[in-house]
């Protein structure tokens, strides 16, 4: 059985603002500077919590690391509960999306390591292979700002549309110049995509919801993002003020050995990628 509390967003949305005004002082700075006790890391269910619990169940009693882990299912709260102190460090995004998170709810959450890309894919249903696509077919893509710029370059550069010249990580569906097969954009929240399947020709799915929902990306997936030079790798993350934590540099140490690395080669099989 897996030591792993799971916690849904609407009970922790209620528990972070009670949790919040205990954990923080006049100077809204995190009250608690206990290091001795357990370091807890949000993470999404899959492979998030997965390479956690691997490290918990076979590396940390031995590094003398107390690591407890929480699941989430959905990329806000473990940023906010990270910065209001409920957690002690999460572990289940990237840069591009830390940094629009950071600048638009006004926390202050800073990447510790690196460890591992979830390619974003195609996925359908309804057809086989992306050039399948009918004209006005559905597709749907995340609806945050950074995972639906990164699926609609993903579609562009397998040349199903054309982005504006210039476009970045705030790409949106107004920016595409070219849509040759008319495609329909259903803008969903990340977490439901896999779940759309079944109501459109096709959907851009983030790796973790892929893999959690019996999709395999190396398998399945119509088209796949590239691992080459890719900005979107996973990393651990704190508060900052907290990456000199001794149990956070000790978790940092543990998630980029070779045991890890081997875990995430031999379950995942190129679904998920080491990026150390």
């Amino acid at each position: 059985m897996r030591n792993t509390a799971k916690i849904t967003a609407a009970v922790l949305a209620a528990g972070t603002l009670t949790l919040g005004l205990t954990a923080c002082g006049p100077d809204g700075d995190s009250a608690s500077s206990d290091t001795d006790g357990p370091l807890v890391v949000a993470a999404s269910p899959t492979p998030h919590a997965d390479i956690l619990n691997f490290v918990k169940q076979h590396l940390a009693k031995k590094a003398g690391l107390d690591l407890e882990v929480k699941e989430f299912t959905d990329y806000i709260t473990p940023n906010t509960a990270t910065e209001a102190g409920d957690v002690d460090a999460n572990y289940f995004q990237n840069q591009p999306y830390l940094d629009d998170f950071n600048k638009k709810r006004g926390t202050h959450i800073v990447p510790v390591v690196t460890v591992h890309l979830e390619p974003l894919g195609l996925y359908s249903h309804k057809v086989k292979k992306a050039d399948a696509l009918k004209s006005g077919a559905i597709v749907a893509v995340p609806n945050d700002t950074v995972n639906e710029a990164r699926a609609l370059k993903l579609l562009a550069d397998n040349g199903l549309i054309t982005l504006k010249d210039g476009v970045g990580t705030e790409a949106t569906v107004q920016d595409i110049a070219k849509n040759p097969k008319n495609l329909t954009f259903k803008e969903v929240e990340a977490a439901q995509t896999p779940r759309s399947l079944d109501d459109v020709d096709a959907a851009v799915v983030n790796g973790n919801y892929a893999i959690s929902s019996g999709l395999n990306p190396a398998e399945h997936a119509l088209v796949l993002e590239s691992a080459k030079n890719n900005p979107y790798g996973n990393f651990l993350a704190v508060k900052k003020g907290n990456e000199k934590d001794p149990r956070v540099k000790k978790l940092a140490e543990l998630l980029t050995s070779p045991e890890v690395k081997k875990f995430i080669e031999d379950k995942y099989q190129g679904s998920v990628i080491a990026s150390f």
